[in-house]
């Protein structure tokens, strides 16, 4: 007996059509073009949430660069100062008190002045 597909076939073609509704002309109506778009735009999401991921540190390191400088400190001082002094706290964190708190940064950025200080004493 053989197995005939055209359920299945059927199936996994509407699956693919309800997916593509919206797209623009043939891409919506055609089951090959429709899929073809359906796992591009998949692709094109997955790398989307990289490239997020990238430009929004990229956006945080800029903010803290522009509040540590203020304080008269570059980026890469500062955050070895907090290294040297022990302190772990992420980007998006120092970024949201540099923008909403700036007086808790500036304590930040006091205990990154005395930890270089202090390591530059040691040398």
């Amino acid at each position: 007996m053989r197995v005939k597909r055209a359920v299945h076939a059927r199936k996994k073609k509407k699956k693919f059509l309800k997916e593509a509704k919206g797209y623009r002309g043939a891409l919506s109506r055609r089951y090959r073009l429709a899929k073809q778009m359906y796992l591009r735009s998949k692709w094109f999401s997955y790398v989307g949430r990289k490239i997020k991921k990238r430009d929004m540190r990229r956006l945080w390191i800029t903010r803290i660069n522009i509040a540590a400088r203020n304080e008269g400190l570059k980026y890469s001082d500062f955050i070895h100062g907090l290294k040297l002094a022990g302190v772990s706290i992420n980007r998006k964190m120092l970024s949201e008190l540099a923008v909403n708190d700036p007086d808790v940064f500036k304590e930040y950025v006091k205990i990154a002045k005395e930890a270089l200080s202090s390591a530059s004493q040691l040398s």
